[in-house]
C-alpha cells in the first residue's frame, strides 16, 4: 500500500520527532549519565578499535540516531517516495537528517535558555550588591 506524497512528508516530519527525542535523551540527559560516562570511557580506552567505535555510537546523538531510525523504520514500516527497499533507504537517511535538524534546534534553544539564566543571575547578583551597599 502506498501513501500519498503529502502523507509521506507529514510522516517524515512527525516520525523524526520521537527519533530525535530518544537519540537526545540517551546521549545527553541526566537519566542516562552513568551509562553514557561508561560508554565514553570505553570509547576512549578500550584496546580494540571496533570496541571503541561500538561504544562511541552511544555517545554521539548523530550516530545513535541512525540506529533509532532503523528501529522506527521496522516498527512503522515507513517508506519514502518508493514502495520497495529503496523507499526504506530514502526514508532512513531523510529521518536521520530531520531528527538531527530537530536536535540542533533543541540544542540552540537550550543554549539560549542557559545564557538567559546566567544573565538573569548576574543582574540579580548586581542588584543584591547595590542593595547591600545602600
Amino acid at each position: 500500500m502506498t501513501m500519498e506524497i503529502v502523507t509521506q512528508i507529514i510522516w517524515l516530519f512527525v516520525l523524526a520527532i520521537p527519533i530525535a527525542c530518544v537519540s537526545w535523551t540517551v546521549t545527553h540527559e541526566e537519566i542516562f549519565r552513568e551509562p553514557h560516562e561508561w560508554c565514553v570511557r570505553h570509547s576512549k580506552n578500550d584496546r580494540f578499535i571496533l570496541s571503541r567505535k561500538f561504544f562511541y555510537l552511544f555517545t554521539c546523538e548523530y550516530c545513535f540516531s541512525h540506529y533509532v531510525t532503523i528501529a522506527f523504520l521496522i516498527l512503522c514500516d515507513y517508506k519514502l517516495l518508493l514502495n520497495d527497499w529503496r523507499g526504506y533507504i530514502l526514508a532512513g537517511f531523510s529521518l536521520v537528517f530531520m531528527a538531527n535538524v530537530y536536535m540542533s534546534l533543541f540544542a540552540l534553544l537550550r543554549q539560549a535558555i542557559k545564557k538567559e539564566k546566567v544573565e538573569i543571575e548576574k543582574i540579580e547578583s548586581e542588584t543584591e550588591n547595590e542593595i547591600s551597599k545602600n
